[in-house]
């Protein structure tokens, strides 16, 4: 399973950015699709998840600002950024899981400038 994640870059505080992340491979009932982010010196932390049945969880951090979304015909999972802020600047990574198994994308960086 390959995941290929895009629509990092570089935004303004205030701005937006949509992510994409697509898997392909042998790829059976996926569970969960997630997004992390890892800033320079930190761990990884999740930033939105959504299940198979479309249950979503938020960071608290993330909330009210951001949105995950999945199209499960074509196995790709998104994540709508707004309202932007230098402290969500990191790499982004996309995250399945199935049962027993876990992949991630090779993260996407995105940078708010002030």
């Amino acid at each position: 399973v390959q995941l290929q994640a895009s629509g990092g870059g570089l935004v303004q505080a205030g701005g937006s950015l949509r992510l994409s992340c697509a898997a392909a491979g042998s790829i059976f009932r996926i569970n969960r699709m997630g997004w992390y982010r890892q800033a320079p010196g930190k761990q990884r932390e999740l930033v939105a998840a959504i299940t198979s049945v479309g249950t979503t969880n938020y960071a608290d951090s993330a909330k009210g600002r951001f949105t995950i979304s999945r199209d499960s015909a074509k196995n790709t999972v998104y994540l709508q950024m707004n309202s932007l802020k230098p402290e969500d600047t990191a790499v982004y990574y996309c995250n399945i899981q199935q049962i027993g198994l876990e992949y991630w994308g090779q993260g996407t960086e995105v940078t708010v400038s002030s």
